[in-house]
């Protein structure tokens, strides 16, 4: 029953996922805690986001922005492999309050200033691929700080879908081979459910294509900043 609700679980993660750029780890981490200690956790999760980053790449594969991909993805790469490394003795509360905060003075300032924009700069590519994939590499949930900085480059819908994947895909694959090399191993009850977690990862993202169809591109930014408001409240409170 456990494989079978953490997989339920991520159809609504993968959907959620999809439309914002982030979520999938947010709502898959605190309840895999429940039953594995974190590196396990991480690993876990960290491979349905890897699933769900190729199903984003096949199903959006029309709207790839490749210069964003390499210059947030070259130092996503290189932060992601450090945040790895430090998972097993960092204590992760602080640093999460210190993002949830920022998130949410990020969007709160939007509120009063809605013409206002991370600066659409490679130095705002480069810095968002770095601290989103330290963030992922240590805590599993780089997505919100990569869509807070993708969301400078005003991308239609399949392309910040597409590219979110790409840049999330070599992320991803950079933490899960370091939690690997560093020993993390899991039960063989997780091995298996992988055969349920990964079809799960599609339904979601295929179901949510359907949404971000319906969804007009003027609400698009406002949908995402939603989100950002309630996950910063998420790490505030409860890290």
């Amino acid at each position: 029953m456990e494989i079978l609700y953490i997989a339920l679980l991520t159809i609504l993660a993968s959907g959620i996922g999809t439309i914002t750029g982030f979520g999938t780890s947010t709502i898959l981490i605190p309840i895999l805690l429940l039953y594995l200690p974190l590196p396990e956790t991480l690993l876990v999760v960290g491979v349905i986001h890897f699933s769900g980053d190729i199903w984003k790449m096949i199903l959006f594969r029309k709207g790839f922005e490749w210069k964003l991909i390499l210059t947030f993805g070259l130092t996503g790469i290189i932060a992601s492999f450090l945040g790895a490394r430090i998972v097993f003795s960092a204590s992760p509360e602080i640093l999460l309050r210190i993002l949830g905060a920022f998130m949410l003075a990020y969007v709160i300032f939007l509120v009063f200033k809605p013409d206002f924009k991370v600066p659409k700069k490679n130095l705002t590519a480069i810095t968002g691929g770095g601290l989103s994939g330290f963030f992922a590499g240590i805590f599993g949930v780089g997505g919100a700080i990569r869509t807070l900085f993708l969301s400078a480059f005003d991308l239609q819908k399949a392309v910040f879908v597409a590219t979110t994947g790409a840049i999330a895909f070599l992320i991803d694959s950079t933490r899960i081979a370091t939690y690997l090399i560093n020993g993390v191993r899991l039960e063989d009850a997780y091995l298996w459910g992988f055969l349920a977690f990964i079809p799960a990862s599609f339904a979601g993202t295929a179901l949510a294509k359907k949404l971000v169809d319906k969804i007009p591109q003027r609400w698009f930014r406002m949908v995402v900043a939603l989100f950002l408001f309630i996950m910063g409240i998420k790490f505030l409170i409860f890290p």
